[in-house]
Formats: structure tokens, sequence, C-alpha cells
């Protein structure tokens, strides 16, 4: 009898927290992967896959495969979220998954420009495609299995933890480039970084046991069986909600900036402009990025209390006041300050604008074609604010004779961009997720508990 019970209990419904861890780890695992190719090509690629250019040349073409990626994740987000809208959110999870351990798993077996010449650089290019598309596919699913699970009074809280996914990988890929940066030079170009890229096969295989442990979520499973599945989502989400989407990409700008600026682009120009040891900046990113995996979750509770906005906006005019005094504390060349800045950045900054934003912007969008609004808000911006950042921050730095100064002024014009959006955007907090986008969707927040 007690048999039965325990059956019957294990074969329900996971319970949001449940759903939630899942998809914070398979999150982190995608943006392990995904990140740990932005440090690589920080301090590495320009000297293995791009050694026949002469230096700045060679860290600008790093960084330009870096950006190969971003361009080609709108592909994977319009392609997953298409799918994601009419067959469901679990199956293109598992898909994304594998697509991304395959493609980093490969970069750690790439040949270098020395053994096969042009193919080297060629090859590394496809797999960061390939990277792009799987992550591109991957972020509006982890986001709504956390968010189309929770209750509405928790929604921030339990929808953030598919957010922690990024400082979270880039934590593991800071780690374990620390870790393999122990190495003496020689060791760690031979194949220290290719150990960093092989771990991701280990990876797989345990966000692919996570995530087969999950169920579709309850808001799309409604869709299905009212027979509401869009048959064409992106078609349907131009022509209903395409305020929302655009006015959604303004708000993700001082998010990637952030992030990109602090993780990949000031990397590099503490180890090639300023010629100081990669470990005084990779041990900020390493304890940045782990106050963000704390704050993220944190503000987004907050968020479940006094509204996504007010929490968004003050992480965006914090980024926007930061800007100047940060750039000063890295052109500074001392350890420590070099190390606040970091810390800033992507503990602070972005940790306080990261954490509302899951549920925010799920909030904005009808069930129907949530996963492909998710997607393309995410991918489509995400080229600008994110993929060009280390480009066009190094174009700054070279206008700039060396200094940063332009691209504080950068990150200010980006802040103020999307403190700007969120000014036309309605708070959310609380809404009925299956009224979204319709006519009688209404905003309940009156309604909705606070927690004690």
């Amino acid at each position: 009898m007690s048999r039965h019970r325990t059956t019957s209990a294990s074969s329900g419904p996971p319970s949001p927290r449940r759903v939630a861890v899942a998809a914070a780890v398979g999150a982190t695992i995608e943006w392990y992967d995904f990140f740990l190719y932005g440090t690589a090509a920080a301090v590495v690629f320009d000297k293995l896959y791009f050694n026949g250019l002469d230096g700045p040349a060679a860290q600008f073409a790093a960084f330009a495969t870096f950006a190969v990626g971003f361009l080609a994740r709108p592909v994977g987000g319009l392609v997953f979220g298409h799918f994601g809208d009419r067959v469901g959110r679990k199956t293109m999870l598992l898909l994304t998954l594998v697509i991304m351990g395959v493609g980093t798993a490969l970069v750690g077996l790439l040949p270098t420009y020395d053994q096969i010449g042009v193919w080297a650089p060629i090859a590394l290019v496809v797999l960061r495609v390939l990277q792009g598309i799987g992550v591109g596919g991957e972020y509006g699913g982890a986001v709504l299995l956390a968010v189309e699970y929770a209750p509405a009074e928790r929604r921030g809280f339990l929808g953030s933890f598919a957010h922690i996914g990024v400082p979270g990988g880039l934590l593991l890929a800071a780690a374990s480039f620390s870790l393999a940066g122990l190495l003496p030079d020689e060791a760690f170009l031979a194949w220290g970084w290719r150990a960093c890229f092989l771990a991701s096969v280990v990876l797989l295989g345990i966000g692919a046991y996570i995530r087969l442990s999950v169920t579709e979520t309850p808001a799309f499973a409604k869709v299905q069986a009212e027979h509401e599945v869009s048959r064409l989502p992106l078609g349907d989400l131009l022509r209903h909600q395409s305020k929302p989407l655009l006015l959604g990409m303004g708000t993700r700008f001082i998010e990637g900036l952030t992030f990109n600026l602090f993780s990949v682009y000031l990397l590099a120009y503490v180890v090639t402009n300023l010629e100081l040891p990669r470990s005084w900046a990779l041990s900020g990113i390493l304890v940045g990025a782990g106050l963000g995996v704390v704050l993220v979750p944190l503000t987004g509770a907050l968020s479940d209390r006094i509204g996504r906005l007010p929490v968004y906006r003050a992480g965006t005019w914090l980024g926007l006041l930061v800007a100047f005094p940060a750039a000063a504390l890295v052109s500074s060349g001392e350890r420590w300050l070099i190390f606040a800045a970091f810390v800033l950045g992507l503990g602070l900054v972005y940790g306080v604008v990261y954490g509302p934003l899951a549920a925010f912007w799920s909030e904005q969008f009808e069930t129907r074609y949530r996963y492909t609004a998710l997607s393309t808000l995410y991918q489509v911006s995400g080229v600008v604010a994110s993929g060009l950042t280390p480009l066009i921050a190094a174009w700054l730095v070279a206008r700039g004779h060396g200094t940063l100064w332009w691209v504080a002024g950068y990150n200010v014009v980006v802040a103020a961009v999307s403190l700007t959006c969120a000014r036309f955007l309605p708070e959310t907090r609380g809404i009925d997720l299956d009224a979204v986008g319709r006519p009688a969707a209404t905003a309940v927040e009156t309604k909705v508990p606070v927690p004690a």
C-alpha cells in the first residue's frame, strides 16, 4: 500500500521548485559551453587560430568569431521557438542541450592554425555557429520551464532560476580556465584549455538526465488541450504584440552590454592592453559571477514583492552611474581595483538588472507564441547588445588612444536607452499568464499575496 502511494506521488507533476532547479542546472551547463568560448577568445584563440595575424588584428579576429555565435543565436531562437510553441518546451530543451554539448566538445579537439592552416579558423567559426544555434534555442525554453510552472506570487523568484544559468555558466567557465591557468603557459596552450571544453561531455550527460525528469509546462499543456496551438507563432507575435517585443529588446540592451563588457572585453583589455596577468581579471570575474548567482534569485524574489520595474530600473541606474568609475578602476592597473571593477559590474549591476527579467519578459506575451517571443527578444537584440560589445569596445578603445573613456560613455548611452524603453512597458507583477495578450488580460497585482 505504501509502495502504491510512493509510485503515485513520484509519477505526479514535479513541484515548481524542482522544475526551477532543473531549469537552472540545464541553463548553467549550456551557458558554460557558450561562455567558455568567450573566455578562450580573450586569452587563447588569437595565439592558436589567428597567429598568422599581427597583435591587435589577431585579437580582433578572435572577437569576430565570438560575435558570430551571437549572429547565429537568432536562427536558433526562431527555429526552436517555432517548434517550442508548436511541439512543446521540453523536447526543444533536450535538442539544444545536445547541440551545445557536441559543438563545445569538438572545439576542444580542433587542430590549430599551425597544424591545418586556414581550415582551423574556418572550423572554429562553424562550431561557434553551432553553439549559437544551440544556445539561441535554449534560452526561451529554460525560462518558460521555470516561469510557466511557478505560481503567480513566486514567479519572479522561481523564474529567475533560469537566469542563474548565465552567471553560473560564466562562473564555471572562469573557474575551469583559472584551474587550467595554473599550468605552465606551454602546457596551458597545448592541452590545458582543451580540457575545459572536453568537460562539456560530462556536463551534457548530467543536463540531459535532469531535463528528462520534468514534464511539459502546464501553460503550454493547456494550449494544447484547448487546440489553440499557433500555426505560425512568429507571425502571430508580430501581428499582435510587436510593441512589447521591440521595447523588451531595448530593456535587454544594458543587460547584454554589462555582461559581455566585463566578462569578455575587459578581460582581454587587462591581459593585452595593460599587459597584466589574466588571473587578476579572472579572480574578479569568478567573484562577480558568484555574487551574480546569489543576487539574481534575490532580486527576482524582490520583484515579487515590489514589482519588476522598480528592481530593473534600480539596476540600470546603477549601471549608468558606475560606468566611468568602473573604467577608472580598470585603468588604474592596480590589482585590487581591477578586481573591484569586475565584482561591481558582473556581480552587483548585472545581478540586480537580470533578476526580474525572466518573469517580466515572459509576462508580456501570450502563451501561444511566448517561446518565440522570448527567443526573438533575447537573441535578436543580443546581436548588438551582447555579441558586438567586444568589437565595439575594441573600436572605441582604439579611437580613445587606448583609454576606456569612450567605452564608459557608450555604457551610459546604452543604460539611457534601456531606461527609456522600460518607461513604456507595463508593470506585470502578478498578471494572469493565461490572459496575457488577450483583451481580458489584466494585472491582478492586488490579488497576489505578498510573501511574509
